[in-house]
């Protein structure tokens, strides 16, 4: 079934569809985003610390803990299975863009190796694989910039690019 190069010619009530739904959704991943930021600093060391707590370090000026098992499974579960409908969403709108296949195969299917990198990665970090915290930093990095792209891609093959 051929779906690409469809979204300029969507009637103009489905392209508004298309930008209000992208524009929304954009709001919400990067809050997240910012969230993570708040809760790791971005870094290495905050991603270990968020999930396995702080209680040894005398000079923390915030005290966290070690999830327990049901708030690990509660973050995982949830994320995997909404970030899948995101990417699932945003996917289907990069097929009906005039990319070149390949690197619409990128866009379509690296979010979800990311996926499963960083939230596979939290989980095998929380249960003492510490080095997963680097997989896990990468794979959220090549998953906002693989969601960023995506939605800039969708934006200009709806509004500017000619049918």
């Amino acid at each position: 079934m051929q779906i690409s190069g469809t979204l300029k010619s969507l009637p103009l009530h489905l392209k508004y569809l298309v930008t209000a739904f992208l524009l929304v959704l954009s709001i919400g991943y990067f809050t997240g985003i910012r969230f993570v930021d708040h809760t790791t600093a971005q870094t290495p060391f905050g991603i270990q610390e968020n999930y396995l707590g702080n209680e040894s370090d005398e000079d923390a000026t915030e005290m966290k803990f070690k999830k327990s098992k049901q708030e690990m499974l509660n973050i995982v579960h949830t994320h995997i299975l909404s970030m899948a409908m995101i990417f699932l969403l945003t996917g289907v709108l990069v097929a009906m863009t005039n990319l070149k296949i390949g690197f619409k195969k990128i866009l379509m299917i690296e979010p979800f190796v990311s996926i499963l990198g960083t939230f596979g990665g939290i989980y095998l970090l929380w249960s003492g694989i510490l080095w997963m915290k680097y997989v896990i930093m990468i794979s959220g990095i090549l998953m906002t910039l693989a969601f960023a792209a995506s939605v800039v891609t969708v934006m200009i093959s709806t509004w500017y690019v000619k049918k």
